[in-house]
């Protein structure tokens, strides 16, 4: 027996990178474009060298300059120590600076930090481009040519200049109900069912529960990321997928249809027929599947339980699954025990 709980979620890279310049200026080459597949290394795009290379310029010959004037300082036998200090400050604060104007002009070569797929490059030649940090995860190797496509003109600030994404590793996301978040822990089993792909699932487990609520029409809801340990064919990113979280499973046990036990006020009961003799019995439940209850006591193997008749719409009485009414000449369905 299992029980679980499913929610509707979408496909994602579990390893992605949004890469921006750390030095802004005008874009003169974009060397990728949508859809093409990288390595860690390989030239992404360039900016405007221009300015990063005079600044680099200045700050070596002030260091040229700051070591020279050391030298003399060194050579002169009255120089004192505080002079001495003064001249040594002032190469250590020009070599600093050479090093910053130096990772500066590097910062004009936007480079990919980890293998994948280029998802979007958000800018184009001639346009400038904001200075912001990238990271990621991922990749090797080096290498490119020259193109100038772009997806869109959004800020490379708040979603990177290049968006990378690897798409053999993915995983999938989903907002689950209330009541159902509460019975999920990291490393339960999972079940992925792809909507647009006809017979194609797959299994993992869960990787991540959002500690926060997310808030939609006074409903909450927590988003639980999955990893998926193997890729159908044709899966792709975006793509929408059922999950289904196993929260609980129990093995060789007794069990009862749903239809037969009843609960109120924490108790449980179950209706059991002897000839025409019906009894109640109250019973301690365990795992609660879709279809039966694990009883843990209060039932034997091979005892005869009623299953419960439900009200239909329009108030015919009726058993689960049947036409309302039930069976011809009425009464409630005998159900056996069963062990699984």
């Amino acid at each position: 027996m299992t029980q679980s709980v499913s929610a509707s979620g979408s496909v994602s890279s579990a390893n992605t990178a949004n890469l921006s310049f750390v030095t802004s200026g005008t874009v003169t080459e974009i060397d990728v474009k949508v859809g093409d597949v990288v390595k860690k290394g390989q030239v992404l795009a360039k900016v405007d060298p221009s300015s990063a290379e005079d600044n680099l310029a200045t700050a070596k010959a002030n260091l040229q300059a700051a070591e020279d004037a050391l030298d003399r300082v060194n050579d002169d036998d009255s120089s004192d120590s505080a002079t001495i200090s003064s001249a040594e400050s002032q190469v250590t604060s020009a070599r600093t600076t050479v090093n910053s104007d130096q990772k500066a002009l590097d910062g004009t070569v936007l480079k990919a930090t980890m293998a994948g797929t280029v998802t979007a490059v958000n800018g184009t030649v001639g346009n400038s481009s904001a200075a912001s940090g990238s990271g990621s995860t991922g990749g090797s190797a080096t290498g490119s040519a020259s193109s100038t496509s772009s997806t869109s003109s959004t800020s490379s600030t708040s979603s990177g200049f290049v968006q990378l994404a690897d798409v053999s590793r993915i995983q999938a996301t989903a907002d689950f109900a209330e009541a159902d978040a509460t019975k999920l822990k990291v490393g339960q089993p999972v079940s992925v069912t792809w909507s647009a792909l006809s017979g194609a699932t797959a299994t993992g487990k869960v990787k991540l529960i959002s500690p926060t609520a997310t808030t939609s029409n006074n409903v909450n809801s927590y988003q639980v990321t999955v990893t998926i340990t193997s890729v159908p064919k044709g899966a792709r990113i975006g793509q929408t997928v059922a999950v289904k979280v196993t929260t609980a499973s129990a093995g060789n046990v007794l069990r009862v249809p749903t239809a037969a036990v009843r609960a109120a006020g924490g108790l449980y009961t179950v209706q059991t027929r002897s000839g025409d003799q019906t009894q109640t019995a109250t019973v301690q439940v365990g795992v609660a599947g879709d279809s039966y209850y694990e009883i843990k006591s209060g039932l034997t193997a091979g005892q005869t339980v009623v299953l419960q008749q439900q009200t239909s719409a329009s108030g015919s009485g009726g058993i689960p699954n049947f036409p309302a009414g039930g069976f011809p000449g009425g009464g409630s369905l005998g159900g056996g025990l069963g062990g699984r």
